[in-house]
């Protein structure tokens, strides 16, 4: 007796279940999918492979011409507002943003905003050497203290080709502090080291301003030392008054 075929019970039982239907058209397209790779030769498995390779790189070229069209739009593409404080992790968004924007406009000119309480020294101090460094490249750069710009991000406005403070802006100068636990040799190295930061501090705030080292240590030894917009622009520690 002949064995009944029941493809046919199959099927109807399959377009009654919407489940089993998609579940025997999905494994129909996989094994199509398979077949048709394996039939391909190499030649046209590696034209296949550079014909993705080709679609990725138009993808990326593409992306990137989009985002230097939707930069050159905007014209407040190059200001960057530094809000925060001055740590590893701050300072190193800051310098990648503008690396960024050194890299699609060479010799653009960049605005960096600070309202900032200070931070860490050595962090600053790399963004500083960064932000000299921009400006040996041909970028124009303008650093304003809006709000406040404390002790660390006040050594940082100096490192703009032009300084702007807000009229109802401050700016803090005070002695470097630092914190330092070990043997008594230790701390004494340590001492010494904070002073030649120190040092180089005060020849930063000196070389932009109308003060000697000798002031400015003068005028903030042991005391934090706030200064108005009117005093900034008077001592020479900025060159514009914004909001006037």
């Amino acid at each position: 007796m002949a064995k009944e075929d029941d493809s046919g019970g199959f099927i109807a039982q399959m377009l009654k279940d919407p489940e089993l239907k998609a579940a025997f058209l999905e494994k129909l397209r996989g094994e199509i999918i398979r077949t048709n790779f394996q039939s391909m030769t190499e030649e046209q498995v590696a034209r296949s492979n550079k014909a993705q390779a080709d679609i990725a790189e138009v993808m990326m070229r593409n992306a990137h011409r989009e985002e230097s069209e939707l930069l050159s739009t905007n014209k407040f593409h190059h200001v960057y507002v530094f809000g925060t404080e001055v740590t590893a992790d701050s300072v190193g968004r800051c310098v990648e943003q503008l690396t960024k924007w050194s890299r699609l406009e060479p010799k653009c000119a960049m605005e960096i905003v600070f309202n900032s309480p200070g931070g860490g020294v050595i962090a600053g101090m790399a963004m500083y050497d960064y932000l000299i460094y921009l400006r040996g490249l041909g970028h124009d750069i303008t650093t304003v203290a809006l709000g406040h710009a404390a002790s660390m991000a006040g050594i940082l406005l100096q490192a703009g080709t032009t300084r702007v403070i807000g009229r109802e802006s401050w700016l803090l100068i005070h002695e470097i502090s630092f914190a330092a636990i070990g043997k008594i040799g230790e701390i004494e190295d340590t001492t010494e080291w904070v002073k030649r930061i120190q040092k180089r501090v005060l020849d930063i705030f000196s070389q932009r301003s109308k003060m000697t080292p000798s002031q400015l240590e003068k005028r903030w030894k042991r005391k934090d030392w706030w200064l108005s917009s009117d005093e900034c622009l008077k001592l020479g520690l900025v060159d514009e008054v914004r909001g006037i």
